[in-house]
């Protein structure tokens, strides 16, 4: 089980998210504990990789997401630091897909929320290969968001996960917004669905993650990683914590 440290930017500034609530978002200025500072993107970078052992980034630039320009720089710097970074900035197009490649990051995420159609995701896929494109299936309290140009008929959450993957994303992530930041838990039933229909790729959630119990639950449903942001801030996850979760094995 791998914990990907998560990274909200919003105006180049590292966010505390809450419910997918976006205009709420305000500067983060503690993490594990310690302060730094408010919105300071490479710090919290730093401290997720030099002090906890976290190896993955997931950056989401909610910026790009919601208007198509955003921290280039910042994530380029981020990217810098030696994580594998992936990134999440509304990426639809091929174009859109290499832009984000190119500022170093090692993955770019193509997400439900801001796709237009599934043949553009065959075609982001088919060009820059699975080892690079992973798919996220956004959703808010177990409905998918889908962008209001998306013409695609499929609306339960098993069938968008199988045609991210027949696309060729090498790894589906799975995110509720409503549970970001609210210390909820996970819809582990869901996880365990989505891992059946999806059997043989890299499988990741966020949204909900409470400490390590639901680490070991998420790994029990097939889980290979979860997205965690709050729980890192506030230190319920600590560097004992990451190191413990590499232990447990998808089931």
């Amino acid at each position: 089980m791998r914990v990907v440290g998560v990274i909200d930017l919003r105006g180049g500034r590292a966010v505390r998210a809450r419910g997918g609530e976006r205009h709420l978002y305000a500067p983060l200025d503690t993490v594990a504990g310690r302060s730094i500072e408010a919105g300071d993107a490479i710090a919290l970078a730093d401290v997720y990789v030099k002090d906890l052992g976290i190896t993955d980034l997931y950056v989401a630039d909610l910026d790009a997401i919601a208007h198509g320009t955003g921290a280039d720089e910042t994530i380029r710097a981020i990217a810098a630091g030696g994580a594998s970074v992936w990134l999440d900035a509304g990426i639809s197009t091929v174009a859109g897909a290499a832009r984000a490649l190119e500022l170093g990051v090692a993955r770019a995420i193509v997400g439900l929320e801001t796709l237009t159609t599934f043949a553009a995701l065959d075609d982001i896929c088919h060009a820059h290969g699975p080892d690079r494109i992973l798919f996220s299936l956004d959703l808010r309290d177990g409905q998918p968001l889908r962008a209001a140009t998306n013409a695609a008929p499929l609306s339960e959450p098993r069938a968008i996960a199988a045609r991210g993957v027949a696309a060729g994303a090498g790894g589906l992530i799975v995110l509720d917004l409503a549970r970001v930041g609210r210390a909820t838990g996970l819809d582990l039933a869901l996880i365990r669905d989505l891992r059946r229909a999806v059997p043989d790729v890299l499988l990741l959630a966020g949204g909900g993650v409470r400490g390590v119990d639901d680490l070991r639950a998420l790994a029990g449903c097939g889980c290979d990683g979860a997205l965690v942001a709050t729980a890192l801030h506030d230190g319920r996850l600590g560097t004992r914590e990451v190191a413990a979760a590499r232990h447990f094995t998808a089931g």
